[in-house]
């Protein structure tokens, strides 16, 4: 068991690594295949019923070509949005990626406690989070989800929530990736005023929440990660966590994300974890053009970077 325990953490330290070269994009061909623009893309809206009864939207991206009449088992993302980001700007950041790795993503407008775009966590949107596969056969019957490939990934909140539904659902997702997440929602709040329009986030906090991180310290717990390192570090999920050291928006990533990355080795040295620290600005690592297709590969879900240009390759290698 120690020894495989040991290979385990060498190979996520390996990959961690490697991630941590940056990669750097491959110019041959480079107008062979275009990520930017949604062209090879199809969206599919539906509404579902929220956790408190609300209908909202949410929008299901496919390959164009996958439909009624070409529907075979296909992978899906779960894809939450970030703090107050209208769930159909999320879907532009996928671009064609769908198309290329024949995969959909779904992307819900999601419902908090009292808020739609600042649900910041809150217990019941994760659990709609982990109804979309169910939410999507309901809403198109001919869609054919792989039940062993279902992910998670999201940025800022959504990788939050992210986090949250790996802590709450792991049974659903064979890997996620959170892309700089706030973990810890008592810090969040304090460091909202450093930021512009601090004070209005503040009070849609205690809204959301339920008060102060000193009147309902609890409220907050319940939405930080790092207070589910431990169910995180024994989830089994594979998991990438990216952050980057000049976030202006979610400050101190150190403390955020990169705590979390640093309880869940400590509590689990096996977990099948891997973090990416970088110096870009505020998620700005999770789009076509930039970081994206590389934690799509890490999974497996676009082919490996040699087989088109436009993509990405490790550094050394050939």
């Amino acid at each position: 068991m120690a020894g495989a325990a040991a290979v385990t953490r060498t190979r996520r330290l390996l990959v961690a690594a490697i991630v941590a070269g940056l990669l750097t994009p491959t110019t041959a061909h480079a107008q062979r295949i275009k990520f930017a623009g949604e062209n090879g893309v199809r969206i599919w809206p539906l509404h579902y019923k929220a956790h408190d009864g609300w209908t909202r939207k949410a929008y299901l991206v496919l390959p164009n070509w996958y439909g009624p009449h070409d529907d075979p088992p296909i992978p899906l993302i779960v894809s939450p949005h970030g703090r107050g980001v209208p769930a159909i700007d999320n879907v532009h950041v996928w671009g064609n990626l769908p198309w290329y790795g024949r995969f959909g993503v779904i992307n819900p407008e999601g419902q908090g406690r009292r808020l739609t775009l600042y649900a910041w966590g809150d217990p019941g949107d994760v659990r709609d989070l982990a109804a979309m596969p169910r939410i999507a056969r309901q809403a198109y019957p001919w869609l054919r989800i792989d039940p062993h490939r279902v992910y998670a990934f999201g940025g800022s909140m959504g990788g939050q929530e992210t986090l949250l539904l790996v802590a709450r659902h792991p049974h659903l997702l064979a890997g996620a990736a959170a892309f700089d997440a706030p973990t810890n929602m008592a810090a969040r709040y304090f460091a909202f005023s450093q930021l512009r329009f601090g004070a209005s986030l503040q009070e849609r906090a205690r809204l959301e929440i339920g008060g102060t991180p000193l009147t309902d310290p609890r409220g907050y717990r319940v939405r930080s990660p790092l207070d589910w390192a431990k169910r995180i570090a024994y989830s089994g999920v594979p998991l990438q966590i990216w952050w980057s050291r000049k976030d202006k928006i979610v400050t101190n990533q150190a403390r955020e994300s990169g705590a979390l990355y640093r309880d869940i080795v400590r509590l689990n040295p096996a977990a099948p974890v891997s973090e990416v620290v970088g110096n870009w600005r505020h998620t700005a690592e999770m789009h076509t053009w930039s970081k994206l297709p590389f934690a799509l590969r890490l999974f497996g879900l676009l082919p490996p970077a040699t087989a088109h240009a436009g993509g990405l390759r490790l550094h050394g290698t050939s």
